[in-house]
C-alpha cells in the first residue's frame, strides 16, 4: 500500500470550502419528500455530509459480460447524503491489464481529483483519484466502477446505475430514497 507520504495531498481551497458547504442536505434529518426505509432498508437521507468510508464485508464483482474486472472482500464503500453507496476496490484486486488510464476527469470537493478509467475497450466505465484531500487519501488510486457501463454485484445482487449518469453509486435494494442524479436533486 502507498504511504501517506507519497500521495499528493491537495489543498482545501476556498473555492473547494464554498463546494462543500452548498448543500442543503447534511444527513442530521429526512426531508419530508424522503421515503420511509422498510425493514432490512437503510435511508439515503441518514448517511453523512461530509462523507464517510466504510469497509464492505459482502463480495463485490464487476463484470463485462463474462469477464470479470474485479473482485474483492476487501473493498470500501463511500456514504453521501442523498446518494447511492460508491464502492471500490483496492488496484490489487482489479485486472489491471485490462485497464487504460485516461486523462484527469474531474474533481470531488471531498476526496479529489479522479482520472477516467477505461475497461476493457469500453470508455469511462470507472474511475481512480489520483490527487486526494487528506480525508479521502485511503482511496488513492482505488478503482470504482459505473453500473450503467459494467455488470457490478455486491454479493450476489447485481446492482442499478445511480439516477441521471453523472454519479457512480450503485443502487441496491437496501436503499430508501429518492436518490440524487435528477437534474431536480441538484442542491440535495
Amino acid at each position: 500500500m502507498t504511504s501517506i507520504r507519497e500521495i499528493p495531498i491537495l489543498p482545501v481551497s476556498d473555492q473547494v470550502q464554498q463546494a462543500r458547504e452548498k448543500w442543503q442536505y447534511r444527513g442530521d434529518h429526512r426531508p419530508d419528500f424522503a421515503d420511509i426505509p422498510a425493514p432490512g432498508q437503510e435511508s439515503v437521507w441518514d448517511f453523512p455530509r461530509p462523507p464517510v468510508m466504510q469497509p464492505v464485508s459482502a463480495v463485490l464483482r464487476v463484470f463485462n459480460g463474462h469477464q470479470l474486472i474485479a473482485e474483492t472482500q476487501r473493498g470500501l464503500r463511500v456514504l453521501e447524503t442523498a446518494g447511492a453507496p460508491t464502492y471500490y476496490f483496492p488496484p490489487e484486486d482489479v485486472e489491471q491489464n485490462l485497464l487504460e488510464y485516461a486523462e484527469m476527469s474531474s474533481i470531488c470537493e471531498w476526496k479529489g481529483v479522479a482520472q477516467n478509467v477505461h475497461v476493457d475497450g469500453i470508455t469511462n466505465a470507472g474511475w481512480r483519484y489520483t490527487r486526494m484531500f487528506k480525508e479521502f487519501s485511503t482511496l488513492h488510486q482505488w478503482l470504482s466502477f459505473y453500473p450503467n457501463r459494467l455488470l457490478c454485484f455486491v454479493d450476489t445482487e447485481q446492482a442499478q446505475a445511480q439516477p441521471g449518469g453523472y454519479y457512480g453509486g450503485w443502487v441496491t435494494k437496501n436503499l430508501a430514497g429518492p436518490i440524487k442524479g435528477t437534474p431536480e436533486s441538484a442542491a440535495w
